[in-house]
C-alpha cells in the first residue's frame, strides 16, 4: 500500500491553487495510485493532490461504487439546480457541514495516460467532483458556507483535537460563489 499522510486545515498547500500536469508519466501513475489507496483508507469519497502536499491539478473519487481519477479538469454546469447537505473533508476529520453545491456537473479532463475523460455527475457525484476540483483552486468546503454556517464551522475546528493552535488558518471566501451580495473574493 501507498497510504501518505493528509495535509490538514491550516497547512499552506491547501490554499494554493495548482499547477496543470503536464507529464503523463510513471511518477503521475504513482500519485494516482498514493491518492487512491490514501482515499480508501480513510473512507473517503475523494482525494485531491494537495491533501497529500502535491500542487498537480489531479484528484481520485470513489462514489456509489465508481472509483476513478481526473486530471487537469474543466467543470461545466449544465444546468442553475442547487443541492444543500452535509459534506466533509479529510483535511477536516470528523466535521460535516451543509454545503450548498450545484446538483448537475460535467467534469473533463484526462485519465493518467493522458485520453480524454469526462464524467458527468449528479447529487452524490457532482458534489465531490466540485470539492475536488475546489482543492485544486486553494478553496476548502467552509469557504463556501454562508457566514453563520462558515462562523459554527471555525468555532468547530478550533475545538477539533488535530487543530494546531500555533498555526491558525486563514479562512478566504470562494471566488467561485455565485450572488456574493458584498462583492467579496471576487
Amino acid at each position: 500500500m501507498t497510504v501518505q499522510p493528509i495535509r490538514l486545515f491550516g497547512d499552506p498547500v491547501l490554499r494554493t491553487p495548482a499547477e496543470p500536469v503536464v507529464d503523463f508519466d510513471a511518477e503521475l501513475r504513482r500519485l494516482v495510485a498514493d491518492l487512491t489507496d490514501t482515499m480508501r483508507e480513510k473512507n473517503g469519497a475523494g482525494l485531491a493532490a494537495p491533501q497529500l502536499g502535491v500542487g498537480l491539478r489531479v484528484f481520485t473519487f470513489d462514489v456509489d461504487d465508481v472509483l476513478g481519477h481526473l486530471v487537469n479538469p474543466v467543470l461545466e454546469f449544465p444546468d442553475e439546480e442547487d443541492q444543500d447537505g452535509p459534506e466533509g473533508c479529510l483535511s477536516i476529520p470528523g466535521l460535516y457541514f451543509d454545503t450548498k453545491r450545484r446538483l448537475n456537473v460535467v467534469a473533463k479532463g484526462f485519465n493518467e495516460y493522458g485520453d480524454p475523460l469526462q464524467i458527468v455527475g449528479t447529487g452524490l457525484m457532482a458534489r465531490c467532483v466540485q470539492h475536488e476540483t475546489d482543492h485544486l483552486d486553494g478553496v476548502l468546503f467552509v469557504d463556501r458556507l454562508d457566514p453563520e454556517r462558515r462562523k459554527e464551522a471555525m468555532r468547530e475546528i478550533r475545538q477539533a483535537e488535530w487543530y494546531d493552535q500555533a498555526a491558525p488558518p486563514v479562512v478566504k471566501l470562494s471566488p467561485h460563489s455565485a450572488g456574493n451580495p458584498f462583492g467579496l473574493g471576487r
